[in-house]
């Protein structure tokens, strides 16, 4: 059979990923209904090998970059109990104080995806630390499934002081300007929106197709950038509310909707990338955090 390409695989197969991912399908669910796309020489299989995350192949910057400063550092944890390990990066011709970045990852942990997009908000010119709210459970495990299960042990709001704490970690950073946005995907687009309403001082933040804030939206001082994919209707459906509240208290905000783009565009990792999408975010992202964090 020949390789295969995004365009051979239905829509609906990608909403279902995207069920079977935030838990809303069982493993076993989420099969029996892919069975039903495994048509015209398709097998379970080979669509679940296409849909699935290669971090193996898909990383950009390795750990062992040579124009990079990066390390696993702990610190102190609020709520989980202990410390959270997080990767910390820099560019090693650093000559001044940085900028900082913290970024979040999705539902899962600090997979080799998230770690890799935490190398690259480094060479971007910034100080960024990458956390793995999973660590007071052993860390990230390995393999998305597994993470995804670990995860859900934790409470969503103690995970969200543990970022918190990573904020405070780094604005007091000696390499740091004392000046730190956060950046998120997923849960952790959820995360950056939920610092923008509970840290005071939050210098920036971009959330990436996350979940909206319910409340304490006025309480929001940092400028927004805000990346959806327009075939994300799950996320999406949210965001004109949030809108009418930012608007409402006279908040800074950018949003873009980018076209034919699913949840989670931006992970390279996987067919739901989009790379035209991915990139101008991205690049949108980098120049945000320049402007606000200088």
């Amino acid at each position: 059979m020949e390789e295969l390409k995004k365009e051979d695989i239905n829509q609906e197969v990608f909403d279902l990923y995207d069920d079977y991912a935030h838990n809303r399908l069982s493993r076993r669910l989420f099969m029996n209904k892919l069975s039903t796309y495994a048509v015209g020489g398709l097998t379970v299989a080979s669509i679940m090998s296409f849909i699935s995350p290669d971090y193996a192949k898909k990383i950009q910057i390795s750990q062992g970059d040579s124009r990079l400063n990066s390390e696993f550092v702990q610190y102190e944890s609020p709520k989980g109990g202990g410390t959270i390990k997080g990767l910390l990066s820099k560019p090693v011709d650093a000559k001044k104080r940085l900028p900082g970045i913290i970024v979040v990852h999705e539902n899962r942990g600090l997979n080799p995806h998230r770690e890799d997009v935490g190398r690259r908000a480094g060479l971007a010119g910034f100080i960024s630390l990458a956390p793995d709210a999973l660590t007071p459970l052993g860390g990230y495990p390995g393999n998305d499934d597994e993470g995804r299960k670990l995860q859900r042990e934790r409470d969503r709001n103690e995970m969200l002081e543990d970022f918190i704490a990573a904020y405070k970690h780094l604005k007091s950073h000696p390499e740091c300007n004392g000046k730190v946005g956060v950046v998120g995907f997923c849960f952790g687009g959820w995360i950056s929106n939920m610092m923008a309403v509970e840290v005071k001082d939050l210098g920036a933040a971009v959330p990436f197709y996350g979940g909206q804030p319910k409340e304490g939206i006025s309480k929001i001082e940092a400028p927004l950038l805000l990346h959806f994919g327009a075939l994300d209707t799950r996320v999406n459906a949210g965001w004109p509310a949030y809108e009418e509240a930012l608007k409402k208290n006279g908040k800074e905000y950018m949003a873009h909707v980018y076209p034919n783009a699913n949840h989670g565009f931006h992970n390279d990792t996987t067919p739901r990338y989009d790379m035209e999408a991915a990139e101008l975010a991205w690049k949108r992202t980098i120049e945000f955090f320049r402007e606000k964090l200088a």
